[in-house]
């Protein structure tokens, strides 16, 4: 018991430290890029007073960090009186700061957009595993056969084209040519489709190599042969014996996939207009530069990746029992 309780003080510890070097990092890159907030939402024509107003009702004409640098002064401690501070202590008690857009709070803003992202992540997991599993154990069952061969061709397909050229290409087959889905917005069920199509061929691809290579290897074990030696069908090894060690790795990859289908997500809700949060990370905090936005949805993001990939530990060690009794 103890032992549990020390390796979960562990995890936890370096959770907190992952997602505060990612905010910190964000932060800091930020402001190391040229331009100002209030010239971005005021716009050029605005004057020296509008935009001195606006980074004091914000709290930007405050140091960012402890330690700043100027040409003149060189490098000046700052003390704890700084946004960096001011941030955290905000987070601590459930508040991520107001937009600098909008003056909504940066939570509202996020919760409004977090189920659509999650729900086309979970529907481009489901795509990915509906092509992955069926054609990466045919592929491994049946080795340089004609359907291992075109499950390859496949694979390479979806791991060399990007989503900015898969997303547009559906679109211009499926909603301008055959006019079956629309070619953007999230408003109505069908919207789904594309989009998770897009995000998900690049993982089906990923999956299907390693079901085919877990397959393969599994083929080769003894309880296989012992298997088939008890008069066991084809089907029920690969079924009952093989598909069920084989994909103990693939459970990994999905929790490690889930970040990058969250990244991905920005590009593909670009395209097609899909209203969640990365398409917030990109049009209202990027362009804009809302920086409590962008800390906001990088913070988001980063607890999703960190919790996903914990999930997938604790499942990974159920799964195996070698893991399990170590």
């Amino acid at each position: 018991m103890k032992h549990k309780l020390l390796n979960f003080a562990r995890q936890l510890a370096l959770m907190l430290l992952v997602i505060w070097t990612v905010v910190s990092l964000v932060t800091l890159l930020i402001e190391l890029v040229p331009g100002d907030p209030a010239t971005s939402i005021l716009g050029e024509t605005s004057t020296f007073e509008q935009r001195a107003n606006f980074n004091h009702e914000h709290g930007l004409d405050r140091p960012v960090f402890f330690v700043s640098y100027s040409a003149e002064d060189g490098f000046k401690w700052n003390g704890i009186e700084n946004q960096y501070v001011d941030y955290w202590v905000g987070v601590l008690h459930g508040d991520l700061g107001t937009s600098f857009q909008t003056d909504r709070p940066v939570v509202d803003m996020i919760l409004e957009r977090y189920p659509a992202t999650i729900k086309l992540a979970v529907a481009s997991m489901i795509i990915a595993i509906g092509i992955a599993v069926p054609l990466g154990v045919l592929s491994g069952s049946r080795r340089n056969s004609l359907v291992d061969n075109l499950g390859s061709l496949v694979a390479l397909l979806g791991i060399s084209l990007p989503t900015f050229v898969i997303g547009p290409f559906l679109v211009y087959v499926f909603a301008v040519k055959l006019r079956v889905f629309s070619p953007i917005g999230s408003a109505n069920p069908e919207d789904i489709v594309l989009p998770a199509i897009t995000l998900g061929a690049a993982l089906s691809a990923i999956l299907t190599r390693m079901i085919r290579s877990s397959v393969i290897e599994e083929l080769g074990e003894d309880y296989v042969r012992t298997a088939r030696a008890k008069g066991l069908s084809e089907r029920k090894v690969l079924l009952k014996h093989v598909l069920k060690n084989g994909l103990i790795p693939v459970v990994t990859i999905l929790g490690l996939q889930l970040g990058v289908l969250l990244a991905g997500a920005i590009i593909t809700e670009k395209i097609f207009s899909w209203q969640g949060l990365g398409l917030l990370l990109l049009e209202d905090g990027i362009t804009k530069r809302d920086y409590r936005l962008i800390q906001g949805c990088v913070l988001v993001i980063s607890v999703t990746y960190i919790l996903a990939n914990s999930l997938t530990d604790y499942v990974y060690r159920k799964l195996d029992p070698r893991i399990r009794l170590s």
